[in-house]
């Protein structure tokens, strides 16, 4: 062997080294790395698949989407919600084209539906790894990714069609085309994150665009760049950026209304709104604020409406202040409610043990990451990942712990960025509890000021803390001891003359190190694992029980669920007696329509849009499309006439179709008529 194949070693601090072949060392660290990786990415495949086949169809309102997509390219490009292109799916369309795409090569069905995102979400892992590695080491992302495999919301979301993991995904490896571009100062870097971005702004929206501040940051300070250059930089990737967001939107937009769906949603049935209104500025402002003129008109184009906006946003803003400053006992909660605005929502009993486990630890670990070096321009590997995973993490806390309209799956937008510095926060911590000074300390602490809000958030979850809390607070306090105790014992060793700490102090350290991750990663895995053993068949964006779910539930797999879009009464009659009529039905939100048009396949038209609400007919258009025989049946709720001039109308002129009609059509005796409670079918037919 090769002088310069061979490493002298001191393996003892004794003063006796011994030669050890640099091949065989590198070939055990790099064997053991992979097979670390290969056993976290097992893992997020199990919690990803495990009874997967047996969710159906997920969320019908989008499963129903994809399969009237599936029909026409028209519906796949406007992302028809059902067969007869009346109206939208409220999001945009990248991310069910992939489900489109998925259902066109295995056939229709949940599993392929619901496969795009499950696969995203091991990708996501394997991508976070190695951002993290490439910077900090193998051992980091793997901590890193680890984390992100049990993170009990990203597990959840990557077993649901909702599309949030293909969005984390796509902003993974948007991270990773900037962090390449701060490093290298290239252009092309640059533009390809922005391309990214813009496709994320496809997938949902808005929702991409909280990870931009933390990028143009880490470009601006950390590119090996003249400032001017940086800067105009930044202006052509931003032009792109907008470029690849808005070019599907203005195409929708500049199509004439008569000749594509009714834009799901949006009040002006513009795309356009629909991006900045119900899935921008509404979730952070509320369902109330309204962004569109008092008459019904089109987006924003004049100064007075600008002035309303503004009147409209500060009354918002000012109910969310108010809101806030509720007595403690005004604002107790229900599981549930995502609570007020405030910093301490993401800790309460609804939000927290979907992302708050590791939370502590992260934004301490943005200390330990921050004080290992002085910031210098260009910054360095520690604060180019400070600026990009603190600013990521740091901008949605704060967009969470404000927004007022969002559901609970969009947590998993910081799943990534909390991981990551979770990982790099272990190891900076450990390099410091290996060093002199004061920072040795952080360590201990951070576990142990961790473990103390872990037990907090298990106290809403009684049957779960009384056997979980003795675990995780046992754990951390001889996990916090011992490296107490060894730091101790390590000055002393330096006090005699001893400066090199002795080689079984820091096995021990070691181990107490990893029983200590073990303690703050057991919660999260139980939650993540209760959501795919015990509620593996069901369609759910909350991870973990109800806080009254006993715990004895987690030995009893629940059955498999039987198929909720078989044949019906209601289907059989309505398809007998549709005729030439091109619309099977008409209901008033898409709830009752999803599950028809899963079942048939044909057009049910959903008067109001996802919510009921939306303008898309008044009352002299739907008398004309019942007098044209476009729409014969209608499914309401005859209680809703009240408040709905559609409905009133309906109920008034139509007759109400008899359950002994509908009988007629049951295959089996004392079949079940398949309406649903609450509503009522009518026939408009000779109207």
């Amino acid at each position: 062997m090769k002088a310069d194949d061979t490493l002298l070693i001191d393996r003892n601090n004794t003063g006796a080294f011994r030669t050890v072949p640099i091949r065989r060392l590198s070939f055990s660290s790099v064997f053991w790395h992979r097979l670390g990786l290969g056993t976290v990415l097992l893992l997020a495949a199990f919690l990803n698949f495990y009874r997967l086949d047996q969710m159906q169809y997920g969320n019908t309102y989008y499963a129903a989407g994809v399969k009237s997509m599936l029909m026409n390219w028209h519906n796949f490009f406007f992302v028809s919600f059902d067969p007869g292109g009346f109206v939208t799916i409220d999001k945009p369309p990248l991310g069910f084209w992939i489900q489109a795409l998925s259902a066109k090569i295995f056939g229709f069905s949940g599993f392929s539906l619901l496969l795009p995102e499950a696969i995203a979400g091991i990708l996501s892992v394997a991508v976070l790894y190695r951002l993290v590695a490439r910077s900090f080491g193998r051992g980091t992302g793997l901590l890193a990714a680890l984390a992100l495999a049990v993170t009990p919301i990203s597990v959840v979301t990557n077993r649901n069609n909702t599309i949030d993991s293909l969005l984390v995904l796509t902003l993974l490896f948007a991270t990773w085309a900037v962090s390449v571009a701060a490093e290298t100062g290239k252009l092309r870097w640059l533009l390809v994150c922005a391309l990214l971005v813009g496709l994320g702004f496809n997938i949902k929206m808005l929702q991409a665009y909280l990870v931009v501040p933390a990028f143009g940051l880490l470009y601006l300070l950390a590119a090996p760049r003249r400032w001017w250059t940086r800067v105009w930089h930044l202006a052509l990737s931003l032009v792109l950026m907008l470029v690849v967001s808005f070019t599907w939107i203005t195409i929708v937009d500049l199509t004439p209304p008569s000749q594509r769906p009714f834009v799901g949603s949006s009040p002006t049935n513009s795309a356009l709104d629909l991006a900045i209104g119900y899935n921008g500025l509404q979730r952070l402002l509320g369902r109330n604020a309204s962004f569109t003129l008092p008459n019904g008109g089109g987006p924003c184009n004049d100064v007075r409406h600008t002035r309303i906006l503004s009147v409209q946003v500060l009354s918002v803003l000012s109910q969310t202040q108010r809101l806030t400053a509720l007595e403690p006992n005004e604002a107790i909660l229900k599981f549930g409610d995502k609570g007020n605005s405030g910093i301490f929502r993401l800790f309460n009993i609804t939000l927290g043990g979907q992302i708050a486990w590791l939370l502590p630890f992260a934004l301490l670990g943005m200390l330990a990451l921050g004080w290992q070096t002085r910031p210098r321009i260009p910054l360095d590997k520690h604060w180019q990942a400070l600026i990009l995973w603190g600013v990521c993490l740091l901008t949605m806390v704060v967009f969470f712990s404000n927004a007022q309209f969002f559901n609970t799956y969009y947590l998993v937008m910081m799943g990534p960025a909390l991981c990551a510095l979770f990982g790099i926060g272990v190891v900076m911590m450990w390099q410091d509890y290996r060093r002199t000074g004061w920072r040795g300390w952080f360590l201990p602490l951070a576990l142990l000021v961790t473990a103390c809000v872990q037990i907090s958030l298990l106290a809403s979850f009684p049957s779960w803390s009384v056997w979980m809390t003795p675990i995780i607070g046992v754990l951390c306090l001889l996990v916090a001891a011992g490296l107490l105790v060894i730091k101790l014992l390590e000055r002393v060793r330096r006090s005699v003359a001893f400066p090199e700490p002795a080689p079984r102090l820091v096995i021990v350290s070691r181990t107490f190190v990893v029983l200590g991750v073990f303690a703050l990663l057991f919660a999260p895995l139980v939650w993540s694992s209760f959501s795919v053993i015990v509620h593996g068949d069901r369609l759910t964006t909350q991870a973990g029980p109800n806080p009254q779910e006993d715990v004895t539930v987690v030995s009893k797999q629940s059955a498999p669920r039987r198929n909720a879009f078989g044949p019906t009464t209601l289907v059989r009659y309505l398809l007998a007696k549709q005729g030439e009529t091109p619309f099977l039905l008409a209901t008033l939100s898409t709830g009752p329509a999803a599950p028809i048009i899963l079942e048939t396949g044909k057009p049910v038209m959903a008067m109001g849009g996802f919510s009921g609400s939306n303008p898309i007919l008044t009352v002299p258009k739907l008398r004309a499309l019942v007098q044209n025989r476009t729409v014969r049946f209608f499914l309401l709720q005859s209680s809703l006439a009240r408040n709905n001039a559609l409905v009133r109308w309906v109920s008034t002129n139509c007759s109400t179709v008899s359950t002994n009609k509908l009988s007629e059509y049951t295959a089996v005796k004392y079949e079940n008529i398949g309406i649903p409670g609450g509503n009522k079918l009518y026939d408009c037919d000779g109207v």
